[in-house]
């Protein structure tokens, strides 16, 4: 799940809470263009209109409108955004924890119930001779269930990195000495790309995150196996 060249949208939501942030995107929208286009009718009824009013100084019920009237438009804003804030900071029982640790410049993960470790460095490959997303793809794939709600802890071992996935709608930063959290649910399989989020060094544009997901049957194949 990955955005492509002249996209001028969202990448397809594949959380609870991505799905959210596209409502809530498009509810803001709404109100901005609303805004917009009376705006614009008025200038046009102004410009149409031929009759002036030199002696209108002042109206006390229009100060009152027009000073009402962008509250409310704030509170359609302010109240669904505080609903998505408590809504992505909501901690649940988690059915797998995955400890993060960022790299100059790669990415460690600890699959914490399972007690094993993954280094996942950038693959180079030929792109004319694979099938492959240049600067995307790592050289192990992290797996995960589909379905499962996970807790991802998040640190660093020399500088601040940010790990992000777009289409999970997930962004949170990796500071050394410090232990991040974040929560959520993935309900599409398929592959999922990231990459380091904050400027961390001369190889930042080379740190890729990749998420395979899959069904929980081969999930747990694939912890027999390791």
């Amino acid at each position: 799940m990955m955005s492509y060249w002249c996209d001028l949208y969202f990448m397809n939501a594949n959380s609870p809470s991505m799905e959210q942030l596209i409502f809530f995107h498009d509810h803001s929208m709404m109100v901005m263009i609303f805004v917009m286009i009376f705006l614009l009718l008025k200038l046009m009824f102004m410009k149409l209109n031929k009759v002036i009013q030199l002696n209108f100084l002042e109206n006390q019920n229009l100060e009152i409108v027009w000073t009402i009237f962008p509250i409310f438009l704030l509170i359609l804003i302010v109240l669904p955004s505080i609903r998505l804030l408590y809504l992505m900071e909501e901690s649940f029982n988690s059915n797998l924890t995955l400890k993060v640790l960022g790299h100059q410049w790669y990415w460690s993960y600890e699959y914490s119930d399972f007690n094993f470790m993954i280094d996942c460095f950038i693959k180079l490959s030929d792109l004319e001779s694979s099938h492959q997303f240049r600067v995307l793809e790592t050289d192990e794939k992290i797996l995960l269930p589909i379905n499962c709600f996970f807790r991802i802890l998040i640190s660093s071992v020399d500088v601040i990195h940010s790990w992000t996935i777009p289409s999970l709608g997930v962004k949170a930063d990796a500071i050394p000495g410090r232990l991040n959290q974040i929560n959520f649910f993935i309900n599409r399989p398929g592959y999922y790309f990231g990459q380091c989020s904050e400027i961390c060094g001369s190889n930042h544009s080379f740190m890729p995150i990749c998420l395979k997901i899959m069904s929980l049957k081969n999930f747990l194949n694939f912890i027999k196996i390791n």
